[in-house]
């Protein structure tokens, strides 16, 4: 069996024509859609980007027990599992992440990589102190930063670079995963990621994707919002949304060289095709930009999915109204590829037959570490958010002490303590590190940098735009129990509910839970 498993970043679902996307036309994913099965409920797991990924390889939540990091060595990888088996692994990408400390173990599980540098704030290119100055004029206010650590520092050189090559990230990675579909064609058994860090800002795209996409700006380059409120004035977010669509319609063309591959070698008979995200994207909505900072609101947690499965005839060109999340790819892709999910997986195959089908998720539990816990049951959507962000316990558990790009400091690791607790580790201890201010993370992806905190439950059925919080302890209640039993289902640490000021609806639960085994063992 071969499989092509196509990612982008930071895609909207509402960009989309074929999800009702009306500011851009966006052909290629229409043309995907008329192959493929195409996903309504679909949603994300942990955010951002590598905690994601993890979700991706494991088929397990990373939010609840660890902050962005690498793969633990108790991992089940999905890339290491195919290889297992006797099918062969490639990676193509340009997500710069894989080359930081907190991304650094995910490229190594596939048999081989390709690497392409110089997207956002990649550490690529040399940039003397005696160009910044000069340089920086080039772009508005929001995109300079003096520090050679800095992501804005960096991603100067790197276009400047790009210019020289002729050539985009995005394009250099579907040229070499074209190439490798070539140099594959009369391989058996096979899988491929393409991972195109595109559209996720900066929105830096040839200038050709922003015909009709013109607006009244007239200043520096600007094509890189905060993660932030939004105070530009309106010129400004115009700007920054067109360059965003420019994006799409960029992708929208990478994906249209995929497709036609498809086509002209007549892969849709025999090869395997998925296209997600890892999440969505602000662009204004709810007076912010960007995600992480705000709570995980609809234009961030759903996401598109599409699956053609030329073995599952039945699901091309259908609409999927089930639930479904990130962590359900792993065992997707196994189960494709016809290898047994490991038990540590909880997600389940999205490509079985009706009749054979596993029970679809009654909820899905997603979030970023440290801030809140969210579900959503298709219907409703509910924020639970921690009494107190700071001044109640959080520890991360992992064997891989590294944040995003540092590993964890020296007063970080000092108190550290060993927990034999979870299942999934196969009896290995963690450590136990309980969180600071401090850290490194803490201003980036973690508690310390989350706003608008506060608890709220959605109708977004009657609301989709969650403009109007709804006060119902009836089903407040419902989705409690909900948030309780994926809690424990994916084992979250023992403060986690302390902290959500949860511990007794727990133990509510619990009790229940136990009273109606009792009563069941006595029937």
């Amino acid at each position: 069996m071969r499989t092509v498993f196509f990612v982008m970043d930071s895609l909207n679902r509402a960009a989309l024509e074929c999800y009702g996307g009306t500011r851009v036309t966006t052909p290629n994913f229409s043309r995907l859609a008329k192959k493929a099965a195409v996903f309504s409920q679909h949603r994300v797991g942990s955010l951002p980007c590598m905690p994601a990924r993890r979700d991706i390889h494991t088929g397990r939540l990373n939010f609840l027990h660890r902050s962005w990091g690498p793969l633990e060595p108790f991992d089940e990888s999905v890339a290491e599992l195919l290889s297992r088996n006797g099918v062969y692994t490639h990676l193509v990408t340009d997500h710069f992440h894989y080359w930081e400390d907190g991304g650094a173990t995910y490229h190594n599980r596939f048999d081989s990589y390709e690497l392409i540098r110089g997207q956002e704030g990649d550490r690529w290119r040399a940039w003397p102190a005696s160009r910044v100055d000069k340089e920086n004029d080039k772009y508005h206010l929001i995109e300079n930063n003096d520090s050679p650590r800095d992501k804005y520092y960096h991603n100067k050189p790197n276009r400047a670079a790009r210019a020289r090559m002729g050539i985009t990230t995005g394009e250099e990675c579907m040229n070499l995963a074209l190439e490798f579909l070539r140099d594959f064609a009369q391989e058996k058994d096979w899988f491929l990621q393409i991972e195109c860090f595109d559209p996720h800002e900066p929105f830096d795209v040839p200038a050709r994707y922003r015909d009709g996409l013109e607006t009244t700006y007239r200043g520096p380059i600007l094509d890189w919002p905060p993660y932030a409120r939004v105070k530009q004035r309106p010129e400004e977010i115009e700007e920054l949304r067109a360059n965003y669509f420019a994006s799409i319609r960029y992708c929208d063309d990478m994906l249209g060289r995929l497709l036609d591959h498809f086509d002209t070698e007549g892969l849709w008979k025999d090869v395997n095709l998925i296209l997600t995200t890892d999440h969505g994207y602000l662009l204004g909505e709810h007076n912010w930009w960007a995600k992480n900072k705000m709570p995980i609101y609809e234009e961030i947690a759903h996401i598109p999915l599409f699956i053609s499965a030329p073995n599952r005839p039945w699901m091309g060109g259908s609409r999927v109204e089930e639930l479904s999340q990130t962590i359900d790819l792993m065992p997707t892709i196994l189960e494709l590829h016809n290898i047994p999910v490991p038990s540590t997986s909880l997600g389940r195959s999205l490509v079985r037959q009706p009749g054979v089908a596993q029970p679809p998720h009654r909820a899905v539990l997603y979030g970023m570490y440290g801030g809140s816990v969210n579900i959503c049951d298709g219907a409703w959507t509910y924020y639970r958010y921690p009494v107190h962000m700071t001044a109640t316990a959080l520890y991360q558990y992992t064997l891989m002490p590294c944040h995003m790009n540092q590993m964890f400091s020296i007063s970080e690791l000092q108190d550290v303590e060993l927990y034999s607790g979870f299942s999934f580790t196969k009896g290995i201890p963690v450590l136990k590190a309980r969180t600071s201010d401090k850290a490194p993370f803490h201003m980036r992806h973690g508690p310390g940098i989350q706003e608008d905190c506060g608890t709220a439950l959605f109708n977004i059925r009657n609301d989709p735009g969650q403009d109007r919080p709804v006060d119902d302890p009836k089903t407040e209640s419902r989705m409690m129990r909900l948030l309780i039993e994926l809690l424990l289902k994916n084992e979250a640490p023992e403060e986690l509910y302390a902290r959500l000021g949860i511990s007794g609806e727990r133990d509510a639960y619990l009790d229940d839970l136990r009273n109606k085994q009792a009563a069941s063992s006595v029937s």
